[in-house]
């Protein structure tokens, strides 16, 4: 019975225990003294606003990959976080909340996306390689676009811009936010664990199924849309996490939504604390991108699934 696999009980019980290790350390590492004032203001908001945006980043990769039946799904290679990207540079350029550009961008470029390919995504399961090349398109776009945005931002906020465009967790100020974000995907994913699950079996074994099939599309490409955007609003386009963790978490053994949807945030969040420290760490006083270190752990995944043609 698929109930009594021990598996995903290990599993799970190893990934929180890695999670809160690499909590601690985020928290405690490097940390003159244990200086109580300085883990409470500085340390405690930027490693819970990495946790916040891993998990929403992994909860994104999740619902695309559920959405394309593809695991090269993923916000960034997709184009939805190059969209965000651009929004959010514009709302800063006319003075409006980075979140809400980063959101507005997101849904115009998951809903560009279905545009691009809507006969393939309504007729059949066919629809899968035709959004992985139109994504990868729009992000080419996307990113073209953000660069010709930074030719126009003043000197004086042109590095910073720079920085939290490849991925930048030292301004993020959205902690609260984003892990509450998390938490209430986590429980839209976990309230739709068997339609989706449905849906993986194919788009006409979920129709047989009952399941309204264009609606629960558009529900996750939403869904993962405004995880994705709120994720960039708070640091920036960091890849791969969505690639990186669904699939790990696969490779596993585990397969259920049910137990994918909040395994995924766990593992999103430690994964994206472990880049970051390692990115506060590797050239102590200097910091690196995360993006950047995000970047070249999940580039060689990427690269490893292409090769396998996707399997």
């Amino acid at each position: 019975m698929p109930g009594s696999n021990p598996r995903p009980t290990w599993l799970a019980a190893a990934l929180v225990t890695a999670t809160l290790v690499v909590l601690t350390l985020s928290l405690l590492l490097g940390s003159a003294g244990l200086d109580i004032e300085l883990i409470r203001s500085l340390r405690a908001p930027r490693v819970a606003a990495a946790a916040g945006v891993g998990a929403l980043l992994a909860q994104s990769g999740l619902a695309m990959q559920a959405l394309l039946r593809n695991p090269l799904a993923d916000p960034y290679v997709l184009g939805t976080s190059g969209g965000a990207a651009v929004g959010a540079l514009l709302a800063l350029m006319f003075g409006v909340a980075m979140a809400f550009g980063a959101a507005a961008g997101a849904l115009a470029a998951g809903a560009l996306l279905v545009l691009l390919a809507r006969r393939a995504l309504a007729a059949s399961d066919d629809a899968s390689p035709r959004l992985i090349l139109s994504g990868a398109m729009l992000a080419a776009v996307f990113g073209a676009l953000a660069t010709l945005l930074l030719t126009l931002t003043p000197d004086q906020q042109l590095r910073g811009a720079i920085f939290w465009l490849v991925g930048d967790l030292s301004g993020a100020d959205h902690a609260g936010s984003t892990l509450i974000a998390a938490v209430l995907f986590m429980l839209a994913l976990l309230a739709r664990h068997r339609a989706i699950d449905r849906l993986l079996l194919g788009s006409e074994a979920a129709h047989l199924l009952g399941e309204p099939v264009r609606r629960l599309r558009l529900e996750l490409l939403v869904c993962a849309s405004l995880a994705a955007g709120l994720a960039v609003a708070s640091a920036g386009a960091i890849g791969f996490v969505g690639l990186v963790v669904p699939q790990a978490l696969r490779l596993a053994g585990v397969q259920r939504t049910c137990e994918l949807a909040w395994l995924a945030p766990v593992g999103g969040a430690g994964l994206l604390m472990a880049a970051d420290l390692v990115s506060r760490s590797v050239a102590s006083p200097v910091e690196l991108p995360v993006g950047a270190v995000m970047a070249l752990i999940g580039a060689p995944v990427f690269i490893f699934f292409l090769a396998r043609g996707g399997r």
